[in-house]
């Protein structure tokens, strides 16, 4: 590498770890014009500044070759799986078992954009017109599984997409799911244990006001913080749903690569 670098470039040994996830074809393919790793580093400076693919500096390769590679990745499941495999490692490097038991599942609205605004709905309780991300993650606050659906959208009723999409990630080793008042009702309960889940409802203490910290529920909540660092995840930026969940877990997986950096030396 050649030009002065950016904050946001990835590192030896984590690109050494991400690589064998980014192969899509040989590294050493006739049609490759750019290395891989100054795409990856394009990729991380959009996903951490929220910028435009047009505004993207000009030493990193073309904005159109790195959002095209941006969504073949994306497509391909690559840093889902990398990000999985991460989650692994840190629970194990924590003395935890390698898939969890239990999980937390909430969601959070991202305004939507010009872009975006074709599949956006009116969220009434948060008064935004968007794009609902619901997350679910393990009791150490690690990305299981990503849906986006317009705002308007109930939580309740993606319980079921979310909990199969766990069981598939972890092997059907998920046995509870901590929510909060949200998901109540029998049919959100019954819809979960149909994926083999047990759902159990954190209510918040009678005649409170304001920010009240739930015992589990707070981890979710602090992922939610976590992510949110990316810039461009601060707003619903994407023309398709599958680029918001890509982004998602790119974030995730360099979150997780710089908690488990001093294993990758």
């Amino acid at each position: 590498m050649t030009r002065r670098g950016y904050p946001s470039d990835v590192d030896d040994d984590t690109y050494l770890f991400l690589l064998p996830y980014l192969l899509l074809s040989p590294e050493d393919a006739r049609q490759r014009k750019y290395s891989i790793r100054e795409v990856l580093n394009a990729l991380l400076w959009v996903a951490r500044t929220g910028a435009q693919w047009a505004y993207l500096p000009h030493d990193f390769p073309p904005a159109e070759t790195v959002c095209q590679q941006a969504h073949r990745w994306f497509e391909a499941g690559c840093f889902e799986n990398a990000a999985h495999d991460l989650r692994v490692l840190s629970r194990v490097e924590r003395s935890r078992n390698g898939e969890p038991t239990a999980i937390i599942i909430d969601s959070r609205t991202l305004q939507s954009t010009p872009e975006s605004g074709h599949r956006a709905g009116f969220d009434g309780a948060k008064k935004r017109k968007g794009t609902k991300v619901h997350l679910a993650v393990d009791t150490l606050g690690h990305l299981l599984a990503v849906l986006t659906t317009p705002a308007h959208e109930q939580d309740r009723a993606q319980v079921k997409d979310l909990c199969l999409e766990v069981q598939e990630a972890t092997g059907v080793n998920v046995e509870v799911a901590f929510v909060d008042q949200g998901y109540t009702g029998e049919q959100t309960a019954r819809q979960a244990t149909e994926a083999g889940v047990e759902l159990v409802v954190v209510k918040r203490p009678e005649a409170t006001k304001g920010f009240i910290l739930l015992p589990r529920r707070w981890v979710v909540e602090r992922s939610f913080a976590w992510l949110s660092r990316f810039r461009r995840l601060g707003r619903d930026l994407e023309r398709l749903p599958s680029t918001l969940v890509g982004f998602h877990f790119l974030a995730a997986c360099v979150l997780l690569c710089h908690n488990l950096k001093p294993l990758f030396a």
